[in-house]
């Protein structure tokens, strides 16, 4: 049960404008409730001027809403329906009735044209909302717009309630994860920047925690034996158990936590082991951990966790695949060409739920050349969880503050493979239609860092609804090749 994201308790409010029939938002609004079923508190007060407004958010407030949705019943008064934007502290949506009651004279409710005019209000006083793609609909449709919505306003509301931790200075020659955290404190983020040694010091005073064998055991049923380095288990334990008190007594006034921090080179001699598979573990209970101080990877993990609800990864987008896999395993079984193919990896952080079954805890290979004498067995570079990433339908995505301080993000659908990577670390093959354009003019072309985030399904929908209710003015996805790229060259 992930219990580090928000609950989200949406509420309806109607308005109407006072020359049309109240009644007819008032009908279509209970129309629109039972549509959804339980789960949408109505407001009994229908806004026709701004003291109404001002109640019914009241109302919804003290009904605990923490989302809502402004209904056009017919169409609409404009400046107190966007009072309620203004007012209301959580995301707000706007959606406006179609006709089809039967009466075209007295049952007419003109809301199509109504929610222009409350489009433009919002516009003129810098209000965020979420208007679907298909705003005007029957109750039915409205309902469904709805439920499109909750992951949204899960993600809105997480990003407004959440702190960032980081460990460690960003590694050096990593300059893809220095980024400027001013960004953050545009979308509302807190963050918190500590020391490795802070980490340290707090995991030393965990040695000999009463709660360690419990958290060992659970590591051990976790991975089944003969997966794990038992002689590991109450180290990686204490730190697990250091990360979460930590996160617990440095929230301060936010709600919910993600962490970005420091895991090498220095991390293994120090701590004894690598962080890897404890990282995983919390990623897969709710709260990420970012690789290499990747604060704005934490964000973007943390997003994705909010719209799926599910566990998510931090992936290197790493190498190419080798053609000889293309032609024994891809070609002819999937649609796709070799430049729509690469392997995304990370030395052992995604969840072992999103593992296949053969994942077990390993050493880290790169790290081992590095720091530990050539020739000797694994020691402290020991702690990665490593396999092949099950096959799945997934959505590649990043947001990010460049070196101008300028929010940007990517959104790309596809999936991991069926494939075999005959290769180390927590790593896949991944398929995103155009992907080898995508690469060029998109994560080259506007200078994204090699880390992507990952969710297991594909919601590039809500994901680009996010970032624009967050002001992300550039948004790029994988054009199809029918839409060529602005830098893209048409001679070549």
């Amino acid at each position: 049960m992930l219990q580090n994201i928000p609950v989200v308790k949406p509420g309806i409010i109607a308005v109407s404008r006072d020359c049309f029939p109240i009644a007819l938002s008032q009908a279509r609004r209970a129309a629109i409730v039972k549509a959804y079923g339980e789960g949408l508190y109505e407001c009994p007060v229908t806004v026709e001027n701004e003291k109404d407004a001002l109640k019914a958010v009241e109302d919804v407030r003290a009904a605990g809403c923490n989302a809502l949705v402004v209904f056009l019943g017919n169409f609409g008064p404009e400046t107190p329906e966007t009072l309620i934007a203004q007012r209301f502290e959580g995301p707000c949506m706007y959606v406006a009735a179609a006709e089809g009651d039967g009466d075209m004279i007295n049952g007419r409710g003109d809301a199509y044209c109504g929610l222009l005019n409350c489009s433009y209000n919002l516009g003129m006083r810098h209000l965020s909302a979420y208007i679907p793609e298909a705003p005007v609909g029957t109750a039915e449709e409205i309902a469904q717009r709805i439920r499109g919505f909750l992951p949204v306003a899960r993600a809105i509301i997480g990003v407004k309630n959440l702190k960032i931790i980081t460990f460690g200075p960003r590694p050096q020659d990593f300059f893809a994860c220095n980024a400027p955290i001013r960004g953050l404190y545009e979308l509302g983020v807190e963050i918190e920047e500590n020391s490795e040694l802070d980490l340290l010091v707090s995991f030393k005073e965990h040695e000999g925690d009463p709660r360690i064998d419990e958290v060992c055991r659970d590591m051990a049923a976790q991975m089944g034996e003969g997966a794990y380095y038992e002689d590991l288990n109450r180290r990686m334990a204490q730190f697990e158990l250091t990360l979460l008190d930590w996160a617990e007594n440095h929230k301060g006034a936010r709600q919910y936590v993600a962490f970005a921090n420091k895991c090498w080179p220095a991390f293994p001699s120090q701590f004894g082991f690598e962080p890897c598979y404890v990282n995983s573990r919390l990623a897969g209970r709710g709260i990420p951990v970012a690789c290499e101080v990747d604060i704005y990877g934490a964000l973007s993990e943390y997003i994705g966790l909010c719209v799926t609800g599910d566990a998510v990864t931090l992936l290197d987008i790493n190498n190419t695949v080798p053609a000889y896999i293309y032609d024994e395993d891809i070609k002819g079984k999937y649609d796709y060409r070799l430049s729509d193919t690469f392997m995304g990896f990370h030395c052992g952080n995604t969840p072992e739920c999103k593992l296949c079954q053969s994942r077990a805890v390993k050493y880290q290979l790169i790290q081992h050349r590095l720091l530990e004498p050539e020739g000797s067995e694994p020691d402290f570079t020991r702690g990665t969880l490593e396999g092949d990433i099950a096959a799945s339908d997934i959505t590649f995505y990043r947001l990010q503050c460049d070196s101008e301080g300028v929010l940007r993000a990517y959104v790309a659908q596809g999936e991991v493979l069926d494939v075999a990577t005959r290769s180390f670390g927590g790593i896949g093959v991944f398929a995103i239609p155009e992907m080898g354009r995508f690469y060029r003019h998109v994560l080259v072309g506007k200078r994204y860092p090699h880390h992507g985030a990952v969710a297991f399904h594909h919601v590039g929908a809500a994901l680009f609804e996010v970032f624009k209710f967050l002001g992300v003015q550039d948004i790029a996805y994988n054009r199809p090749a029918s839409l060529p790229y602005p830098t893209e060259n048409p001679f070549a």
